[in-house]
């Protein structure tokens, strides 16, 4: 089977255990991505959103045997519970969702059988799928101490350039956060 992962975060440049088995690509689907996940760690994390502009997302190979194998696979990198089987998305089985759709017909195109995603909602105040305004956001990332700023700079930075959302200008802007030179990243257009 030909399985792809999509990745618009730090799937990009820490993927981890997950069984990446190419470059990543930078024709992947248009999908509605935004800064809006208040992450474990101190991040405000790249989601799927509703209502956001959308933006051209990566994608890669995985080295798996099957979908099972992909979902598990990203499971395991994205430390997400067996429990909660909606945070994986996949196509062309999987939970269904607004975005099914977009990604099936992209996978089509590129000759897929299967491609998984992260399907994390958006968290603000410790709320799943409640994503924050600009203000929260902002207010968030100023009030974190140094630790955690410094990794949610780092996550803003190292977000490959092509996730160019509304948010990351704002940030950009408020905080000069510029993106580092690996955030341009060597990915090879034609898959």
């Amino acid at each position: 089977m030909k399985i792809a992962c999509l990745g618009w975060g730090s799937l990009i440049w820490k993927p981890a255990e997950l069984p990446v088995a190419s470059d990543w690509f930078a024709d992947g689907p248009w999908l509605p991505i935004e800064f809006a996940r208040e992450g474990d760690s101190g991040e405000l994390a790249t989601v799927l959103c509703d209502g956001v502009a959308k933006v051209q997302v990566l994608w890669a190979r995985l080295s798996v045997e099957d979908l099972d194998c992909a979902r598990e696979a990203l499971r395991d990198r994205e430390g997400v519970a067996r429990e909660q089987p909606e945070c994986i998305g996949s196509w062309p089985l999987g939970p269904d969702t607004a975005f099914q759709a977009l990604i099936g017909d992209w996978a089509r195109g590129q000759g897929l059988d299967a491609v998984v995603w992260t399907a994390l909602p958006p968290r603000s105040g410790g709320l799943n799928q409640r994503k924050p305004s600009p203000e929260a956001a902002l207010t968030y990332l100023r009030t974190l101490d140094a630790e955690r700023q410094a990794h949610a700079r780092d996550y803003i930075r190292r977000t490959p350039v092509a996730i160019d959302t509304a948010y990351r200008r704002l940030i950009e802007s408020t905080f000069n956060w510029r993106p580092l030179p690996e955030a341009v990243p060597e990915v090879d257009r034609s898959a």
